[in-house]
């Protein structure tokens, strides 16, 4: 008693010395590969807004746009509820909260952009855009009037467009620079890549401008967009979102589906281009698989539908676009565009309803976990990995409080990022 008990094996020591060292690069693979979640926050959107209609107040602006068409077409709890088809259970809160985050924080991720929404401009036009667009996010950085996360769209690597591109870039990275510096919630965006060597030459064009200005290596990360076919499928046949995340040498921090160019590559006509067109269901699969593990988020597009109008054609939108981020969150595409100030209020209802409607039990899962407790379903370290991200995402983006997800399982916001797999929370 008290004494490990000798058992009989068969294999010499060297046997799983030398297994070790025949697997040794497979390990420093995995480790490189698949990273794992990076343990800061996702914002639950983006909203984009041309070059030359971004303003100082654009931020509070769209935040005053979307109260206003919540008080003018949803005022109350049951006025939403109806609408949109919410439990009775959860009315009240959302409610409350989606108004609050209006007031509080209406936009997530702002990207100024010089691409499709801004369109070709004459050199001058587009370079004195670029300065104000890197003066304007630096003073409200300043002035903590900024998003969590804001950056601009550049136009694409393509040849036709690219000296233009990286050109704006540069303007607007320089401006940065010459202000403050960098934020930490820059977001740089990448569009309409079709090979991974365009994803290379950004990276490249990244490491000169870092090497320009002292700056750490790997400092500067970019979004890749997803919306052409050959960004999914090569003409090797393999699968090319693979391939860029592989080739953005760890700088790549999101893959965004580009819903209408996506669908019209396909040849969608364009009445039927939307999130849950079969086309756009097996791209987006194809980038999760992808993106799993490596530390890459994933964010889906948007709908071109605008809730405006008399208050039943709002009601037709906001049922549509509700409907289509709720069927987006359901598939862990946490993240997605928003089109029209309008949007915010079904966005955020959406998206709180997905957490509040599901903490209870999330909650009790996770105690019971924690606490070996058993209960009517068994759950694994996988899906106690899967709870507590749920839960974390949740407090990200103000649908839950850190006091209501303690008293439900006991368990703090650096015990849930353990059991999430995330490095401690470091704010954005």
């Amino acid at each position: 008693m008290g004494q490990q008990e000798t058992v009989a094996t068969s294999l010499a020591d060297t046997v799983c010395e030398g297994i070790g060292a025949a697997l040794a690069q497979v390990d420093a693979d995995l480790a490189r590969r698949y990273p794992g979640d990076p343990g800061t926050r996702q914002p639950v959107h983006t909203v984009y807004v041309p070059g030359d209609a971004f303003a100082a107040d654009t931020l509070r602006s769209w935040g005053d746009q979307a109260l206003a068409a919540l008080d003018a077409h949803a005022p109350d709890a049951g006025a939403l509820a109806a609408v949109l088809g919410l439990p009775d259970a959860l009315a009240d809160e959302v409610h409350d909260r989606v108004r609050a985050k209006l007031v509080r924080e209406p936009v997530e991720d702002l990207r100024i952009d010089f691409e499709d929404g801004y369109g070709p401009r004459p050199d001058a036009e587009e370079d004195a855009a670029a300065a104000r667009a890197a003066a304007l996010v630096a003073a409200a950085y300043e002035n903590s009037t900024a998003a969590p996360y804001m950056g601009i769209r550049m136009k694409c690597m393509e040849a036709a467009v690219r000296d233009r591109g990286i050109r704006t870039l540069d303007i607007f990275l320089t401006g940065l620079m010459e202000a403050d510096g960098l934020p930490d919630g820059l977001v740089l965006t990448l569009p309409k890549v079709t090979y991974a060597e365009q994803v290379t030459a950004m990276v490249r064009l990244l490491e000169a401008f870092e090497r320009a200005h002292g700056l750490e290596s790997g400092r500067i990360g970019f979004e890749i967009q997803i919306e052409t076919t050959q960004s999914i499928l090569g003409a090797d046949g393999r699968a090319t979102v693979a391939r860029m995340i592989e080739a953005a040498e760890g700088r790549v921090t999101s893959l965004h589906y580009g819903t209408f160019d996506y669908s019209a590559s396909c040849g969608v006509s364009a009445a039927h281009q939307s999130l849950d067109h079969p086309v756009a269901d097996h791209a987006k699969a194809v980038m999760q698989v992808a993106a799993a593990g490596t530390g890459v988020r994933l964010s889906d597009g948007s709908t071109n539908v605008l809730p405006v109008g008399p208050a039943d054609q709002v009601h037709a939108a906001w049922r549509l676009h509700h409907g289509l981020v709720s069927r987006s969150l359901a598939r862990a595409y946490y993240q997605g565009w928003d089109m029209h100030p309008a949007h915010l209020p079904t966005r955020y209802a959406a998206v709180y309803a997905f957490y509040r409607g599901g903490l209870e039990q999330a909650a009790a899962r996770l105690a019971a976990y924690v606490a070996k407790a058993g209960g009517d379903i068994m759950d694994e370290p996988a899906t106690a990995k899967a709870l507590s991200g749920y839960l974390l995402r949740g407090l990200d983006c103000g649908a839950v409080d850190t006091a209501e997800v303690a008293r439900l399982t006991g368990l703090t916001r650096a015990d849930l990022d353990t059991l999430a797999g995330r490095p401690a929370a470091t704010g954005v």
